[in-house]
């Protein structure tokens, strides 16, 4: 994992009764040329790293100093809990700490001071519960940034394909999809998916392919009109302007190696289009990357995986593939 001294990555470990901040303890136990600034409370991490079994230095942050990793060592910006943790036990008195976390994390990579935010898995439900309304990272970090739109994408740079699969809708049920997918929001989330490719990926003309919301991509309007009415007229109008875009294409034919040797991403209509191919090839290695932000996000592809917190059993492969994503990402973007 290649970053320099001057590479500021900041981590939040978000419920601290899951498994994030087991994965941060163990990266720890490698040495690393740049700076990991984590986002939580010391206490929790101590006791966290005795039940674990492993050893932890940890290094009060100096936003003035970048300094590499030694074995063992981690830098800490405190975020006190309200109460203590317990593994496997969710508290909601411990909700807002996690959204403070995620605060502080934002405002730092806005203003230069961290490169890039990797996020560990957060519970939607015990934020809820403690009376927050929340519905998730990416839809936070689109608050607190102020972006109208923003665009999820998965990939799995350690597979064979590193594919990446964008998705022009995401957390919605299947009878709400079609009505979500308009001109505008489609070209929106193209729009963004070609740019961030550009400004982060170090792809000079990203090549894109677009997956139909109907079986054989709707088969010349004989299985259902989306392509025909909103699809396929975006996509004529987005490649009129210089974008290498291909599609609409069938989702059960998109995803075979003649298809994936000529594209950078794939953008899917719905959730489960796309990602149930980019979890069978990258699961426990995939990254979620959030596009649109004025700030570098990157995150873990699992959950909050109580049953395995503190018990050392957890693998940490997802966030060491965040964190050399966001390295990755922070020294392509373009100014």
């Amino acid at each position: 994992m290649q970053g320099s001294q001057n590479t500021r990555i900041v981590f939040t470990p978000g419920e601290p009764a899951g498994i994030g901040p087991d994965l941060v303890i163990q990266h720890a136990q490698l040495a690393h040329d740049y700076e990991l600034v984590c986002i939580a409370d010391p206490t929790m991490l101590k006791q966290r790293a005795e039940k674990l079994g492993l050893p932890l230095d940890i290094r009060t942050y100096d936003a003035k100093q970048t300094q590499s990793h030694a074995t063992g060592q981690l830098t800490v910006l405190e975020e006190k809990l309200a109460n203590p943790s317990v593994c496997g036990v969710a508290d909601k008195a411990n909700a807002q700490s996690q959204l403070n976390a995620l605060k502080r994390a934002v405002e730092g990579c806005e203003r230069g001071e961290f490169s890039a935010l990797v996020t560990g898995p957060m519970h939607k439900g015990i934020i809820n519960e403690a009376g927050i309304p929340f519905t998730g990272h990416t839809e936070y970090l689109a608050e607190l940034t102020k972006t109208n739109k923003v665009v999820m994408m998965l990939a799995a740079p350690e597979s064979k394909e590193q594919l990446r699969v964008a998705l022009a809708t995401t957390h919605l049920p299947l009878t709400e999809v079609s009505k979500a997918i308009t001109k505008q929001s489609l070209k929106e989330v193209i729009q963004i998916l070609n740019e961030d490719l550009k400004k982060h990926f170090g792809l000079t003309s990203p090549r894109i392919l677009i997956c139909g919301l109907n079986p054989h991509a709707g088969e010349d309007g004989h299985l259902g009109s989306e392509e025909i009415k909103t699809i396929t007229p975006v996509i004529k109008k987005l490649k009129q302007q210089g974008l290498n875009l291909n599609g609409p294409l069938p989702a059960d034919t998109i995803f075979t190696q003649p298809y994936l040797e000529q594209a950078d991403a794939v953008l899917a209509m719905y959730h489960d289009q796309g990602l149930p191919v980019l979890k069978h090839i990258g699961f426990g290695h995939a990254v979620n990357v959030t596009l649109g932000l004025p700030i570098i996000r990157t995150s873990v592809d699992h959950g909050t995986a109580f049953d395995l917190a503190g018990s050392g059993e957890a693998n940490s492969g997802s966030l060491d593939a965040a964190l050399t994503m966001a390295i990755e990402m922070a020294s392509n973007t373009v100014k």
